[in-house]
């Protein structure tokens, strides 16, 4: 009579990433940095940013806000590690531009906000504001994938 009842149920992860900003996608191998561009630290993509609004590419878990709020870190429900890096040598405006809607330790949803940046501030201050979006920890045979499909590990 309750079999049905007490059932575990599964929840199916959706295997897309979402472009955390409004813009162009592009290689991360296009990253002028050679950090993200040779995935020193792993695989990824990158965007052109045409609007502010940093939004979560993932359900998961916010690692961390970086103190000048120009980077965050997140895990995803798979263990997946994300670093969202918004533009290059942004560290030195010392968070001038950029506010945070996320703190340490918060769960977020796909699409939920993170950061608003202010790129027609920062970009005068800065050599770039190509975003790269890199997955920290991905194992050896996993990589990131974007086409027509849209985003994934595979």
């Amino acid at each position: 009579m309750f079999k049905g009842f007490f059932k575990k149920k599964t929840v199916e992860s959706d295997p897309f990433i979402l472009q955390p900003l409004e813009g162009q996608l592009i290689p991360i191998e296009t990253v002028p940095d050679p950090v993200f561009s040779q995935k020193m630290m792993g695989d990824g993509f990158a965007v052109q940013p045409t609007k502010g609004t940093v939004v979560s590419p993932v359900d998961g878990k916010v690692i961390s806000v970086f103190p000048t709020k120009h980077a965050v870190s997140l895990l995803d429900h798979n263990g997946r590690e994300i670093l969202i890096h918004v533009g290059m040598e942004t560290v030195n405006l010392k968070g001038e531009g950029f506010t945070s809607f996320v703190k340490d330790g918060q769960t977020v949803k796909k699409g939920q906000k993170l950061l608003e940046v202010d790129f027609e501030f920062i970009k005068e201050k800065v050599p770039s504001i190509i975003t790269p979006v890199v997955f920290t920890n991905l194992s050896d045979n996993e990589k990131v994938v974007c086409d027509e499909q849209g985003i994934r590990i595979i």
